[in-house]
């Protein structure tokens, strides 16, 4: 069985412990600011911590050539320094706003629905999301990547989008198209972890001997 590290071992990372053997994983190492086990003899690390904590775990996890996913939010605007570390570790990252499966397959959905309305000009656009009351990044890195591949897709039209925080919701993200005639309504609803922690597992053992920087679409659907 390969040796699993656990980088940030909140709730994300108790969860992920706790999958880890039904993916065929031995959790060898539990990092975090309280805890400081050994990374040495990981096959794969996974990185669920604050992001102004992402660019220091993946350069100590990519020195010493741990293969790793990438689960924090709100660190993009580091994503290409992220990108150097890695190339200069030959080592591999796979990153994602958003580890759900079925997020990912709803964000495809989104970009279809985004191509198809891009020459209907009576149609506005909006985004919309709402997480628990400690969730750090508002509106979501899902949401904003959501809205990115919209853009994309050929809809160039202004997409306003929004977001709430509240309780304890695990996520819910939704795309909507409106005009007088009618309303089209695009909506993803995580009702646990879980999903998130069952993506990030899958990744990583996508990620063990491939070299590079990858998103969680790559692991889904192929480059």
């Amino acid at each position: 069985m390969p040796n699993l590290a656990i980088v940030g071992y909140g709730k994300m990372g108790r969860l992920i412990e706790q999958l880890a053997p039904e993916y065929g994983f031995t959790v060898t190492a539990r990092v975090d600011v309280d805890r400081d086990e050994s990374l040495q003899g990981a096959d794969a690390a996974v990185e669920f911590s604050v992001p102004s904590s992402v660019v220091g775990n993946v350069a100590r996890i990519a020195e010493l050539g741990i293969p790793m996913v990438v689960g924090t939010t709100g660190w993009l605007e580091h994503l290409e320094e992220v990108k150097a570390i890695v190339a200069k570790n030959n080592s591999a990252l796979v990153w994602s706003p958003n580890f759900s499966v079925g997020m990912n397959i709803f964000s495809r959905l989104v970009a279809e629905a985004a191509r198809l309305f891009q020459n209907e000009k009576e149609y506005g656009a909006w985004a919309w999301e709402i997480h628990h009351s400690t969730k750090k990044d508002a509106p979501s890195g899902s949401l904003l990547k959501l809205v990115e591949r919209m853009h994309a897709s050929g809809f160039s039209r202004p997409i306003d989008a929004s977001s709430n925080r509240a309780g304890a919701h695990p996520g819910t993200h939704e795309i909507g198209f409106d005009s007088s005639a009618d309303t089209i309504t695009l909506r993803h609803t995580a009702r646990s972890r879980e999903g998130f922690a069952r993506g990030a597992l899958k990744a990583a053992q996508w990620i063990i001997g491939r070299k590079g920087c990858f998103e969680f679409s790559d692991v889904l659907f192929g480059g």
